[in-house]
């Protein structure tokens, strides 16, 4: 009899849908056991353009000085499946589906060499973008919740979740300022307005209000991703310090005591 990921990925149970963060959310992958391994995952989530990146890395650095061994891993970054997926995004003919199983298979080749070793050797994983930008774009793009929510049952709970939130307008200024609309930035795979400029509207429109949804769903930590880059990064030390800080002196009580010779 198979579990039901879905019972553990509730909308309801918060961001860890009523399972223990650093366990699976669903059915296991079945060769990779997980035994209370001592280290973290923390995600940072948000649409294109909002400066997920920036605060990943500038995050990194500061833990790193820390004293935590850090490991990052991000979208679209396995060794394994990169090239494929670039590959096939620039045919700008990809089906719903195919889009969503190709990120999956992603995700699972750097869950498994990723992501579980650095859990195994207590580092902190910092993951720029995690399951719940696949499920805002395919909510988005009309696939079924419940398939896509079994079709990452063998996601890891993260320990933490950081959104970083901005309105529409606030983000095309951003991205026109910065790298410009691209293709699948701007969901043109939709047809969504008669330029890449409407399209990007009506798309990012979408996508933040699929993250708005998911936000309560799975009690994300949510922060203002308008104001400025050092300001927000205070309050993401500020908030994962304190989190790592609380692990660190509850592992220390735990410890047994050492009775000198």
């Amino acid at each position: 009899m198979t579990t039901n990921p879905l019972s553990t990925i509730s909308p309801e149970g918060g961001v860890d849908g009523g399972a223990r963060p650093g366990s699976y959310y669903g059915n296991p992958i079945p060769y990779l056991p997980l035994d209370n391994y001592p280290g973290k995952i923390i995600a940072l989530e948000g649409t294109d353009g909002v400066g997920r990146s920036t605060q990943t890395r500038l995050l990194k650095e500061w833990l790193e000085v820390q004293g935590y061994g850090v490991v990052e891993t991000g979208w679209t970054r396995s060794e394994l499946m990169q090239p494929t997926i670039e590959l096939a995004k620039a045919s700008n003919t990809l089906n719903k589906l195919t889009f969503q199983l190709l990120y999956a298979t992603d995700f699972a080749d750097r869950l498994e060499k990723e992501i579980i070793p650095a859990l195994k050797a207590g580092f902190v994983v910092l993951s720029d973008r995690y399951i719940y930008t696949a499920m805002a774009r395919a909510g988005v793009r009309g696939v079924d919740k419940t398939w896509i929510r079994n079709l990452y049952g063998f996601a890891i709970v993260p320990h933490l979740v950081f959104y970083l939130r901005i309105d529409e307008k606030t983000l095309i200024r951003r991205v026109l300022q910065s790298r410009g609309m691209d293709y699948w930035e701007s969901g043109m795979d939709m047809k969504l307005g008669d330029d890449i400029y409407e399209s990007f509207r009506a798309y990012q429109r979408s996508l933040l209000k699929e993250y708005a949804s998911m936000a309560d769903e799975y009690n994300f930590r949510v922060l203002d991703a308008r104001r400025k880059i050092e300001v927000i990064q205070d309050e993401l030390r500020r908030q994962v310090g304190a989190f790592l800080a609380e692990g660190d002196s509850e592992r220390a009580e735990a410890a047994p005591a050492v009775t000198p010779i």
